[in-house]
């Protein structure tokens, strides 16, 4: 007797769909901003009538806050997913901090919402960050320095303060992606080239094996591991997980 197929329940589609326009917004927000961005090219994008589109969403401003809310949530679970994992707490950051490079140059979807809010920040206009201090930034900041702070108990890392370190491994990620006009008028080649970004990841976590940890050499087989457990995403792309088998055999001494 043949099995009937399964059928997908009111509140399965609904969520489907829901899900699909706040897909389709935050591709049209972060390309064309809160003021460029045309809800019928949302609706389109979705596959959904635009009045479909507003009964999820009352209105253009409550769907940029939903797009926004989701991306950013979903940095904020990939990134606790990282800093709660396995692994010591030292190789746990440095994990963190190479996310943190990928997902600048992978996620170009949230590094754009977040430019836009940033510049509404910094000219004193309204703006959908106050939200997510509490749901993402602060969760996030709290993790990392726990982290940090464990390392730093256990001897692992150097001693020094944790808000400086976190400020000197994750800043040093937005200087080199902020620079890169520059750097490309100085030196005439394109930091944001795969090669370079290859190479400035490369030696990223390589500087950290070697900066804060106390026993260079330990620092060195952390730096090691993370390289060869965590590919280069391409642009658009999610951070492939660690390989745990490797772990034991890597920081083996």
């Amino acid at each position: 007797m043949p099995v009937p197929t399964p059928t997908r329940t009111q509140a399965e589609r609904a969520d489907q769909t829901r899900a699909r326009i706040l897909n389709a917004a935050v591709g049209e927000f972060s390309e064309h901003g809160l003021s460029g961005a045309r809800t019928e090219q949302i609706a389109e994008a979705a596959g959904v009538n635009k009045a479909l589109l507003y009964y999820y969403f009352k209105g253009k401003d409550a769907l940029y806050t939903a797009a926004l809310e989701a991306v950013a949530e979903g940095v904020r679970d990939s990134s606790l997913a990282l800093l709660e994992g396995k692994g010591s707490a030292g190789e746990r950051f440095v994990r963190s901090a190479l996310e943190h490079f990928d997902r600048i140059h992978a996620n170009w979807r949230f590094q754009s919402l977040m430019q836009q809010e940033m510049v509404r920040l910094h000219r004193g206009e309204a703006h959908a960050l106050s939200p997510l201090v509490e749901k993402v930034f602060k969760p996030l900041t709290m993790k990392v320095q726990a982290v940090l702070l464990e390392g730093m108990a256990s001897g692992e890392l150097i001693a020094v303060d944790d808000t400086q370190l976190r400020y000197s491994a994750l800043g040093a990620n937005v200087l080199y992606f902020l620079s890169a006009p520059m750097q490309r008028l100085i030196t005439g080649t394109d930091p944001l080239e795969r090669s370079q970004l290859e190479l400035r990841r490369k030696l990223t976590v390589e500087y950290l094996g070697q900066a804060i940890f106390t026993d260079r050499q330990y620092g060195a087989r952390v730096a090691r591991l993370v390289l060869e457990t965590t590919p280069m995403p391409k642009e658009g792309g999610i951070r492939p997980q660690a390989v745990p088998e490797l772990r034991a055999k890597r920081l083996k001494k």
